[in-house]
């Protein structure tokens, strides 16, 4: 793959994550923690690229920085603690909170540090911070799975580091000028359509790579803060920090309307939006898994109702063995069928599909239709007691 290669004009973000961790794999270009798919990807080469930042003049006047734990930016963060400035590293999966402040012990050595710098070592030599501790962020260092000269980046497709940056903004951690840095090996560096980046996505201001420094002059906005409607309870429960920000943001006046309190909306003549193309718009950290739904043959009582706007699960069989939730959310979307809840039991080789209503999981069905993944046809049905009573409608 060399930088700058082309994509199809309907290429989609995980046709691109796809192609650059096969890529790494098959050239060998990948480091542990290896297979890379569902990875931000460690590469060969990775500690010199992030050797590039101290002889850039945004590190050298940063006070505090930011950078992301994936094993590829671990030059990052030592360099930044070798600089005595202050590092700041996202919580695993934001469960715990925001950010964990590295704090190396008195007269640390450059061993103690490169150690302060490991995953062990961020959870070794770390304090939490608060949502009250003003902090002020200068620097903004993230991986990425692909990144375009453009300065539009792809990550490995759960929205963390674009969630991060949102909840920065709303904390007032980070100005407009605040610059992000993403340091990649040279075939990550290809063409990333415009049409495919979201509000919510995150850009780039500055790449790295073992050969080069692309400042990719960016003039795509940056999220501007948390986007509440495309917010669920259930990530609001997984997430607790949120409930803290959108708090803070109702105190100040700003509407925090999640997406699971959106009103429905009808156009004249036009079915309402339940039963139009239910495409979910993507934060990378929708439900994967979710309260069981009923399986075929198996009803609650609350399917038993017959009503068209009453939730409708759709069962979906013969999932290969290995797949992962991410492949087939991914699918999913480029079917322009999303559900409102995936209820994954890859285990079983099967997953739920929730939809709004019933004349959604209609459109679903034949979105769906033909659907295959890994070059095994998936099975599609309605969850059979649904089956027989949208058989039975007049």
């Amino acid at each position: 793959m060399q930088a700058g290669e082309q994509g199809s004009p309907g290429v989609s973000k995980w046709d691109i994550r796809k192609k650059i961790w096969d890529y790494m794999e098959e050239k060998n270009l990948a480091d542990f923690p290896r297979p890379v798919h569902h990875r931000i990807p460690n590469f060969k080469g990775a500690a010199h690229a992030s050797a590039r930042l101290p002889a850039l003049q945004v590190f050298q006047s940063a006070k505090t920085i930011k950078v992301n734990p994936d094993a590829p930016q671990k030059n990052a963060r030592f360099l930044t603690l070798e600089a005595r400035k202050t590092l700041l590293v996202p919580t695993p999966r934001l469960r715990t909170g925001l950010f964990n402040k590295i704090v190396p012990p008195p007269g640390a050595t450059k061993d103690t540090l490169r150690k302060c710098a490991t995953s062990q070592g961020v959870k070794d030599y770390s304090v939490p911070v608060g949502l009250d501790a003003k902090v002020q962020i200068d620097l903004v260092v993230v991986g990425s799975v692909a990144v375009s000269e453009k300065g539009y980046r792809i990550g490995k497709g759960e929205g963390f580091a674009d969630m991060e940056y949102a909840m920065m903004v709303s904390m007032g951690a980070i100005r407009e000028d605040t610059v992000v840095i993403t340091a990649v090996h040279d075939c990550q560096v290809v063409d990333i359509p415009e049409k495919l980046l979201g509000d919510h996505d995150l850009t780039v201001d500055c790449i790295l790579t073992p050969t080069r420094v692309i400042e990719t002059g960016c003039k795509s906005p940056k999220p501007q803060g948390i986007l509440w409607h495309k917010i669920s309870h259930e990530m609001l429960d997984k997430i607790p920090i949120l409930k803290n920000l959108r708090y803070r943001e109702q105190e100040r006046g700003k509407d925090t309307t999640l997406k699971d309190d959106q009103p429905a909306v009808s156009t004249p003549g036009k079915p309402g939006r339940a039963a139009q193309k239910t495409r979910l718009e993507n934060t990378g950290l929708q439900n994967e898994t979710g309260p069981t739904q009923a399986r075929p043959g198996e009803g609650s009582s609350s399917d038993q109702s017959g009503n068209p706007d009453e939730p409708t699960t759709v069962y979906v069989g013969n999932i290969p063995q290995g797949t992962r939730v991410t492949e087939l959310k991914e699918a999913l979307r480029k079917c322009g069928a999303t559900p409102t809840r995936l209820t994954w039991q890859g285990a079983q080789h099967r997953a739920f599909l929730s939809y709004i209503s019933k004349p959604a999981a209609e459109l679903a069905l034949k979105a769906l239709q033909g659907l295959s993944l890994g070059g095994h046809a998936l099975r599609i049905e309605l969850a059979r007691n649904q089956h027989n009573r949208m058989a039975s409608r007049p």
